[in-house]
């Protein structure tokens, strides 16, 4: 596998974790944790059976048996599943928080969405979540944010909220260099907002 984006996700996983890939596209993190034993289960379900198709002929070749479920998050997993983590990568804040409200909502979760990541952090909280760790991986000119989470009480301030708490200078670079971009193309209520974010991204690079 030579995704360092999904081997970060793979290290977040623990060797009695009952894992469920949520969204395991072609299946490459399956193959990956089954190969190296770096769980004590794991099981693959996407939305779309052409995708988990993809995934099937991948596990065929590898020579792992995982089995496979066709469901929207968790409404087509079996009750005999006894899954306790989940991973859901490769998508948008609002479809997992939709998963997410879900009574199969397991213990342990390592998310990795696409977008709007204040709204994730916030809601996970307001779920009943707790972050342990936010890292942040540069993989084919895109930052990657990989959250572990706990069921568990937390209360992160307004900052963490919105930058995350990975403490990764290179990221918060990454996101003054983002807001400079558009600060000339925006109303100035907008622009001052955007100027305000710049210096506590900046108060955090320089307080280390």
């Amino acid at each position: 596998m030579n995704s360092e984006r999904l081997k970060l996700i793979a290290k977040k996983i623990s060797p009695n974790d009952m894992v469920l890939d949520v969204g395991c596209d072609h299946g490459y993190l399956d193959i990956f944790l089954k190969k190296n034993k770096l769980c004590k289960m794991v099981w693959a379900s996407d939305i779309s059976s052409s995708a988990l198709n993809y995934a099937k002929e991948n596990f065929k070749k590898y020579h792992v048996k995982i089995e496979t479920f066709v469901s929207d998050g968790f409404n087509n997993i079996p009750e005999n599943v006894k899954f306790n983590t989940a991973v859901i990568a490769g998508m948008g804040t609002h479809t997992i928080l939709n998963i997410l409200n879900h009574p199969l909502s397991p213990n342990k979760l390592i998310i990795a969405s696409n977008n709007d990541y204040y709204l994730l952090r916030k809601k996970l909280n307001e779920m009943g979540y707790k972050i342990v760790s936010e890292d942040v991986i540069l993989e084919h000119e895109h930052y990657y944010v990989i959250l572990l989470c706990i069921k568990g009480t937390q209360t992160l301030s307004e900052q963490e909220l919105l930058y995350g708490i990975s403490n990764n200078d290179d990221y918060y670079r990454f996101q003054i260099a983002e807001r400079e971009k558009i600060m000339a193309k925006v109303p100035k209520l907008k622009k001052e907002q955007l100027e305000k974010e710049c210096l506590e991204l900046k108060g955090l690079i320089e307080r280390k």
